[in-house]
């Protein structure tokens, strides 16, 4: 029955979050969705708990907040903030919205004065940083939802009604995620649309599981999780899952994307004590000072733009290697970024554009640094071509651990030509998601797909970790009998000329010229 209802609840968001397209971008209309989605299952939280608590009372919260007793409203609201992280009043609730809409009513400054509140609920709460602006992207008087105030009241009105109709199954989800999952569903069907400004927030789900297994092979329980590029959440929440993380950690710089991740924390039932989220540049602003962590996940944006400031060559996350990665290109600020935060024991998975494998000069003195130095390196899987929303480029995964031994070899697996072409995407299928983690946890070599290469090769190849360097892949053609391709020719130039002469003589019966 999950299933079904997961199944039925992903097509039935899906038809509400189109109703509101019209002429806006994917990206657009992807906000304003996703934030009433979570302003129901907020309200509708929040009732469930409050209702569960007053059961043994034989009170409703609706009938609680309209009593007269104040010291159980504040108990009802500490409670809520203690173990919900909010709180909203009845008066606020979706489900008062909806009986706005019902009376006839401009529902916009009922509903913009709601969603403050329960933002403002969390003032100088613990959670204030969790719930902070969360609703800060949906802009009510925007001329996208309409022309008019009637026609974005209009607009509004239609699809929290829509939404209204539709069980999120919470009282169903202790085990299953099935609100997360439609939510994780959605965003995946907003990234297919977005192109290339989908690479910013979006993780295609088979490379997510990739990483997220990498990090947890030999772990049965991970005290904690950090990607310092999270967009959207999915690769977190998936590699948390996976490894049963205490708590999860992330940086976001994107404003509006940092809204999302947070949103797709709490409706994946992750409490708002279990994960910190925030706002800012990674690499000019880290926000997660010294601070070491289990398990680093991470898809950055390739080779993006940073300022490789002079300062940065006294920040020990880039001292060390004696150059800084170039400013057109931060891959390797990234990859640095990334390990200054991964503990001795822990392992860093991370996607790169192949450019990080083979590129020279500051590039290749930091390559050759994590290599000869530190000994980090500890597999390069490459991936196939235009799997990722927005770029057709093939990618690779970077693996990394602090705890290698000296004489450790690097697993190269080329694994770029397991792939299916599903319209104008090439996807991994379970099998080849499979063999990829299979032949990382047990370093298999299989011919022209992967090999272990020993410290001192890399050394003989100058620490380029091109994939074709240490994995042959060629496929060789079969012979060609330069002799017997000669024989056929003069058979056919013989034959052809036969043909003329046949031909010339029917001319010259019918008196034309050949």
């Amino acid at each position: 029955m999950s299933e079904e209802l997961q199944e039925k609840l992903r097509n039935q968001l899906w038809m509400v979050a189109n109703a509101l397209r019209g002429n806006m971008s994917p990206s657009d209309f992807m906000y304003f969705s996703l934030g009433f989605i979570f302003y129901k299952y907020l309200s509708e939280k929040i009732e469930m708990h409050v209702n569960d608590e007053l059961s043994y009372d034989g009170l409703t919260f609706q009938q609680a907040w309209n009593g007269k007793d104040e010291s159980l409203k504040e108990d009802i609201k500490q409670t809520c903030i203690e173990n919900l992280g909010y709180f909203i009043q009845p008066e606020n609730l979706y489900s008062s919205i909806i009986d706005l809409i019902n009376k006839k009513e401009n529902i916009l400054p009922a509903l913009e004065r709601s969603m403050k509140r329960i933002e403002d609920s969390t003032i100088g709460q613990e959670s204030e940083d969790d719930f902070g602006g969360l609703f800060s992207d949906i802009d009510l008087a925007s001329p996208k939802l309409g022309r008019t105030a009637d026609d974005k009241n209009r607009l509004v009105s239609e699809v929290l009604i829509a939404l209204n109709g539709i069980d999120f199954g919470l009282k169903e989800a202790d085990d299953i995620d099935i609100l997360g999952d439609a939510y994780e569903y959605m965003i995946s069907q907003f990234a297919a649309g977005a192109g290339k400004k989908a690479g910013e927030f979006y993780t295609p789900q088979e490379v997510s599981e990739i990483l997220a297994e990498v990090v947890t092979t030999d772990r049965t329980r991970l005290k904690d999780v950090f990607d310092p590029t999270c967009g959207s959440g999915s690769l977190l929440l998936r590699t948390a899952k996976n490894g049963k993380a205490d708590a999860i950690y992330g940086q976001e710089k994107n404003p509006t994307t940092f809204n999302l991740c947070r949103m797709n924390m709490l409706l994946h039932g992750v409490k708002y004590k279990d994960f910190d989220i925030r706002n800012g540049d990674t690499l000019e602003a880290d926000e997660f000072g010294d601070r070491q962590f289990d398990a680093i996940v991470a898809n950055p944006p390739f080779s993006a733009i940073w300022s490789a400031a002079a300062k940065f060559n006294n920040d020990d996350r880039f001292s060390p290697a004696g150059v800084l990665a170039p400013k057109s290109k931060a891959d390797f600020a990234f990859i640095q970024h990334m390990l200054y935060h991964l503990n001795e024991q822990g392992t860093m998975a991370c996607v790169a554009p192949h450019g990080v494998l083979f590129r020279g000069s500051s590039e290749g003195k930091i390559r050759q640094f994590l290599i000869d130095k530190k000994n980090y390196i500890d597999a390069i899987i490459g991936l196939p071509a235009n799997i990722f929303y927005g770029t057709s480029i093939p990618t690779c995964i970077i693996v990394a651990k602090k705890c290698r031994k000296e004489d450790d070899s690097i697993l190269f697996i080329d694994a770029s030509k397991d792939f299916d072409k599903v319209k104008n995407q090439n996807k991994l299928r379970k099998e080849h998601i499979e063999k990829i983690i299979e032949t990382y946890r047990t370093r298999a070599e299989i011919a022209k797909y992967s090999h272990n290469a020993t410290l001192q090769e890399i050394e003989e190849n100058d620490y380029n970790l091109n994939i074709p360097r240490y994995v042959d892949s060629f496929e060789a053609q079969e012979e060609i009998d330069i002799q017997t391709v000669m024989q056929e020719i003069k058979s056919l130039e013989a034959k052809r000329s036969e043909l003329d002469k046949e031909i010339e003589s029917y001319f010259k019966e019918l008196g034309l010229i050949f």
